[in-house]
């Protein structure tokens, strides 16, 4: 089966992405997130703050994730992005196998590649950012098992990965470009890490690149950057660490120490494999990004109130019993439009 959220669409836009994925053999379902059906729905999760507060990626997954569990059908689910250029049916089928396969006894897969965009070398926010904030962080705290198992995936921000059905049901997550990374630490949490894999998926992969905008830090990949700080610092938050102005000060000056040394073993990279490097945009990039970690810490501080994480499905469920039947229904009947 496919489930496919559809979001910020019209009417005409609803029925050009039916008739697009019309050719699909497979079950299809495509959850028309601004129909009035769904966003009655919505409303009333709303009414008992169950709702996803803002519209995002983390919004769309939510829903997809409540369709999925509602249709009871599944014993296996995945996630990918639908901008991928290089997309093969092999992408899929290596994702789902670790959990899939008989016997086996994991129940999360997470999905990585090499990042090359042609013969640039690709993955800015995971090479720039994550991986270099990460050994900061585990530099400035010590011995961490959560950082340590952060360190410890091939590519944190992957969007490819999959997970048995009761996980699924179980986990909550961040409504906004720190999607992945949520993801990736409510497993932590839920499951031991001898039940988790990551896995080789693609020999190429490319998709659509966000611009950098270092001017709005509200778009691009500065939005991005920002966002998964607050995600990693959320989770440090759960773990007992406590942050403060001087920390992120800190924090910031250690990261770019990380990122400016990382650039050169990323140029030899880029040389020894006939690749292209822009080491001017790579610095600019980790400047961009360096700042995200000061707003990100700012906002951090100033919303102690703010609930980081949407419900999990099984707390819907039982808030509202009907509602997965009335989901359902209400996918159902838009498919008839």
């Amino acid at each position: 089966e496919i489930v496919i959220g559809l979001d910020r669409a019209d009417a005409d836009q609803f029925q050009a992405a039916k008739h697009f994925f019309a050719k699909l053999p497979q079950t299809k379902h495509i959850l028309w997130n601004e129909g009035p059906r769904l966003q009655a729905l919505d409303a009333e999760l709303a009414e008992k703050g169950l709702a996803p507060p803002e519209l995002g990626k983390g919004r769309n997954v939510w829903y997809c994730f409540g369709f999925s569990v509602a249709r009871g059908t599944s014993e296996c689910i995945g996630l990918h992005d639908c901008d991928i250029l290089t997309y093969k049916r092999s992408l899929l089928a290596r994702l789902f196998y670790p959990i899939a396969e008989p016997g086996s006894t994991l129940k999360f897969s997470k999905g990585y590649y090499s990042r090359l965009n042609g013969n640039k070398l690709g993955g800015r926010v995971t090479r720039l950012f994550v991986t270099p904030l990460v050994r900061a962080l585990r530099k400035m705290l010590g011995a961490n098992d959560y950082l340590e198992y952060l360190d410890s995936f091939r590519y944190p921000l992957a969007g490819e990965f999959a997970m048995r059905k009761d996980v699924v049901k179980s986990i909550r997550i961040p409504t906004d470009w720190g999607l992945e990374v949520g993801v990736l630490s409510e497993i932590y949490r839920n499951l031991h890490t001898s039940q988790i894999c990551q896995v080789d998926i693609a020999k190429v992969y490319d998709h659509k690149h966000q611009e950098l905008s270092p001017d709005d830090a509200a778009a691009g990949l500065s939005r991005m950057s920002n966002e998964i700080a607050k995600s990693v610092f959320r989770k440090l938050a759960t773990e007992g660490v406590v942050m403060h102005s001087g920390f992120f000060r800190t924090l910031k000056a250690a990261y770019l120490r990380n990122t400016l040394d990382m650039l050169s073993q990323y140029k030899l990279d880029a040389s020894i494999n006939g690749l292209t490097l822009d080491c001017h945009g790579e610095e600019e990039a980790a400047e961009v990004f360096a700042q995200s970690i000061i707003v990100a810490g700012e906002s951090f501080m100033s919303n102690p109130l703010e609930v980081p994480f949407l419900p999990n499905w099984n707390r819907v469920f039982n808030a509202i019993p009907d509602f997965g039947e009335r989901f359902l229904e209400a996918v159902e009947l838009d498919s008839r439009l």
